[in-house]
Parts: structure tokens; C-alpha cells; sequence
């Protein structure tokens, strides 16, 4: 798809045509601009103190709907900067156009003073529901579903239930999917409307609906939500609550949102580094250094242990200086082999394919494959270590690949479930840490049977 002109052009052209006021440029520009890039647009104005007051005034060029639709496209952060320009009224009549899931967002990161003031201006129904919505934990089915659903009593025929859809449909996040509830508001089924649109318009719709409906609890987390979401390609995945009522549904651009953010979360870990909140390019530079020094400085100290490791052997590495030459070989062998196995732990962890119950099962086929590995990995270097030391120092190479190889990929299979024993998140045993590990250990192992073989003939 063809994005001309730029972001960056567009933005231009409208501050251009706000100062002074060119009403018959920003009619004929802003139609053009999808939603989501006017969002962008906005943000990028935001980030610019100096600028705040022209991305509110773009944004009040905009018909009210449109101005809640490039709303909900905007990062907390920006939503929290521009509402504190805007007046009650004008955000009230702002949250009233929005979904429901993104009126909940919104009024989560308003202060206290604010939410009782635009409270005030809803209807008490919606007022309610606002609340309730809000009130969820975040991460959980609950702060990730929208109430606004399409849902048909059970008895009714299929023409009265394709009244009750074209009655309900416009303020409906999908209509693809219908959910079928009882009096009570429980969930007893699920029709597709391409179902509804075939059927005699006297059948029950009761006859038509799927009565094994693939449902999750409000307070499930939201990892959980996409999985299942994923597992069986849903349009949406209806919430229910404890008492099996239908309270909400979870989309599949909602859901596909979490895998995204759930998989930046997991990379950013994987590699020692703090949560970002934003992108990278807009992260201030403090925070970013906040975000990564941590680690890095407690690599440190760990990387001490490698050098108290060599500092041990002095004596073999004195009689045998060659051994120093296959060092950064052998312990980047083995950091490699285990940040690829705690890799693949982790990512199997994430996506529900393996468990703690599977950790007696994966040992051992870990240990047929690292032994493997190891073993392809000794005959490729061995001859090196013939032609710079003799035969004695290649054996040493040779059984050192083995045994480290082997020994960093059960670290790092290993790792990810004694974290998550521990009640810390598997990602943390990321390529640094692993690494780490494996380079004061590999030091301890390389040397250990150079000293025994080389040393003791």
C-alpha cells in the first residue's frame, strides 16, 4: 500500500493551514488522512510541549466522531496530555462516541477529580457500565473486552432476531457474531450472521445456534485470551463472568494487540531490558538508559566470576599458552547452544506447547541433542587444535566443547522453568543472563580438564 504523501508531509501541510486558520485546506486535506496516521500525526505534535495546543486544535477540526475514533488510536500517554486541554464537555461528548473498551481505557488514566466530573454527564446506565469496565485488573479478559456486543434472547424467531440486530448493530464493535443468552443473561450460544441472514424466517433461532460455545472468565489473563483466540481463529472470544453470564467480548484486533505487545515484552526481557512505554524512538533518553543499565551492570559482577576462573588457572595457562587461543571459542560455543535452548523454552512456555509437567521429557531430549551438538562441534575444532597445540590440546578442546555445549543447553532449558517456579516471568533467563552463566562456568570446565589432562602428563 502506497502511503504518499508522508506523515511527516501531512503534518506540515496542516500546521500550515492551522496558523493562521485555513478552513478550506483542513476540510479538503483531513477526509484523506486515515484514523490511525492522524493519530500518529497528533502524537508526534505531542511530544512537543510547544506544540500540544495545535494538536488540540487539529483535533477539534474534526467531526465527533472522527475525533473519538483518532482518540482511541492514541498511546495512554498522548490521550492523558491532550484531555488535560480539553474541557468536560467536549471530552465527555468524545467518550460517548468511543467503544466502550476504549471509553474504559481512557477513563483509567484521568485523575480522580476528572472521572467524577464526566461521570456526572452520563446517563446513569452508562455510567455504570463505565465503571464496571474500568474496575477490571489490567491484563485480564476483563480489561480487554468491549460490551458492545450483539446479543439475541433465546425463543426468538429468526425474523424477530434480525430486527434485534439491525437495532443493536450500529453501536456494535462486530456483527459477524451473535451470542445467544437466556433470561438470566447467561450464555447458551453462538450463530454467525451469514447463518441468520440463510435461515427460514419463522425457525427458532434456539434450533440454529451452536450450544458448545468457546467462552473464557472475565478475570482469565490476557495472554490466555489470545491464545484461545489463535488456537480457533475467532472473530471474537465472548467473557463471561463467574455466574456464566455474558458480560463482554474480546476481538480478534484486540487480541492480536496483546500477541504484539505480549511478544515486544518478551524480546525486550530476552535481552536484559526493561518495559518500554512507547516505541523505542520515543522513549526519553534517561528512561532508556534506566531500562538497560541494570542488567548490565549486574553482567558485570557476574562476569568477575569468569575472570576469578582464569585467575585460578594461572599455573596451566603459564604451561600451556595455546589453551588462551580456544578460550572465546569454546565459552561462546556454549553461551550460543543455551541462549538457543532457553529461547525455545521460553517461546514454548509463552505459547501454552510446553509446561513444567513436560520438564522430565524435554531433559532428556535436550541431553540427546546437545550431546549431538556438542559432538559435531568438538570434530569440527579438533583439528585446529592440532595444527596450534599437538594432539593433547585438541583432545582437551575436543571433551571441553562436549561438556559445555551440553552443559549450556541444559542451562539454559533448564533456567526458564526454575523461574517460573520461582514466580518470576521465564523471559528473565534471556540471552545475557544465560550467557553469563555459561562464560564463568565454561571458564571453570575448560581449565579443569586442561589441568587434568595436560597437567598431569
Amino acid at each position: 500500500m502506497n502511503l504518499t504523501p508522508s506523515l511527516d508531509a501531512h503534518k506540515q501541510v496542516l500546521l500550515r493551514a492551522l496558523d493562521p486558520r485555513d478552513s478550506k485546506t483542513l476540510e479538503a486535506r483531513l477526509p484523506e488522512i486515515r484514523s490511525a496516521d492522524l493519530a500518529e500525526i497528533l502524537e508526534r505534535l505531542i511530544e512537543d510541549e510547544d506544540r500540544l495546543d495545535s494538536a488540540v486544535a487539529l483535533l477539534a477540526c474534526l467531526p465527533v466522531g472522527r475525533q473519538a475514533s483518532v482518540f482511541g488510536h492514541l498511546p495512554f500517554e498522548a490521550q492523558d496530555a491532550m484531555a488535560s486541554r480539553i474541557e468536560d464537555a467536549w471530552l465527555s461528548r468524545i467518550l460517548d462516541k468511543m467503544g466502550s473498551d476504549e471509553r474504559a481505557d481512557l477513563f483509567k488514566v484521568l485523575g480522580d477529580d476528572r472521572k467524577e466530573a464526566l461521570l456526572r454527564r452520563m446517563a446513569r446506565r452508562e455510567r455504570e457500565a463505565l465503571k464496571r469496565l474500568a474496575s477490571y485488573e489490567e491484563g485480564t479478559a476483563g480489561a480487554l473486552m468491549t460490551a458492545d456486543y450483539v446479543a439475541i434472547p433465546m425463543g426468538l424467531t429468526v425474523s424477530r432476531a434480525m430486527m434485534r440486530v439491525r437495532q443493536t448493530a450500529p453501536d456494535a464493535e462486530t456483527v459477524y457474531q451473535l451470542y445467544v443468552v437466556d433470561e438470566h443473561g447467561r450464555l447458551a450460544g453462538t450463530m454467525s450472521l451469514r447463518q441468520l441472514m440463510v435461515a427460514r424466517p419463522q425457525a427458532i433461532i434456539d434450533e440454529l445456534m451452536i450450544h458448545d460455545v468457546i467462552s473464557i472468565g472475565v478475570d482469565a489473563e490476557q495472554e490466555e485470551v489470545a491464545r484461545v483466540v489463535a488456537r480457533y481463529d475467532l472473530l471474537a472470544l465472548p467473557v463471561t463472568d463467574t455466574d456464566e453470564r455474558l458480560v463482554g467480548i474480546v476481538t480478534h484486533d484486540d487480541a492480536m494487540d496483546v500477541v504484539e505487545s505480549e511478544a515486544t515484552e518478551d524480546i525486550h526481557k530476552g535481552m536484559s531490558i526493561g518495559q518500554l512505554e512507547g516505541g523505542v524512538s520515543r522513549v526519553p533518553l534517561w528512561s532508556l538508559y534506566r531500562k538497560r543499565v541494570i542488567w548490565l551492570v549486574l553482567l558485570v559482577f557476574g562476569n568477575l566470576f569468569s575472570g576469578a576462573g582464569i585467575a585460578h588457572f594461572e599455573d596451566t595457562i603459564a604451561a600451556q599458552v595455546t589453551l588462551v587461543f580456544f578460550l572465546p571459542l569454546l565459552i561462546g560455543s556454549g553461551g550460543n547452544a543455551g541462549a538457543q535452548a532457553a529461547t525455545l523454552m521460553v517461546r514454548g512456555m509463552a505459547t501454552g506447547d510446553v509446561g513444567i509437567k513436560d520438564w522430565s521429557k524435554l531433559l532428556g531430549r535436550e541431553l540427546l541433542v546437545a550431546g549431538s551438538l556438542g559432538l559435531t562441534m568438538a570434530l569440527a575444532v579438533a583439528p585446529i587444535g592440532v595444527i596450534r597445540g599437538g594432539e593433547a590440546v585438541a583432545l582437551v578442546v575436543a571433551i571441553s566443547m562436549i561438556c559445555i555445549v551440553l552443559f549450556g543447553s541444559l542451562l539454559g532449558m533448564c533456567l526458564p522453568f526454575v523461574l517460573d517456579r520461582l514466580g518470576w516471568d521465564p523471559a528473565t533467563a534471556s540471552a545475557p543472563l544465560v550467557t553469563t552463566l555459561i562464560d564463568a562456568s565454561g571458564v571453570v570446565i575448560y581449565f579443569s580438564i586442561a589441568t587434568l589432562v595436560l597437567m598431569g602428563t
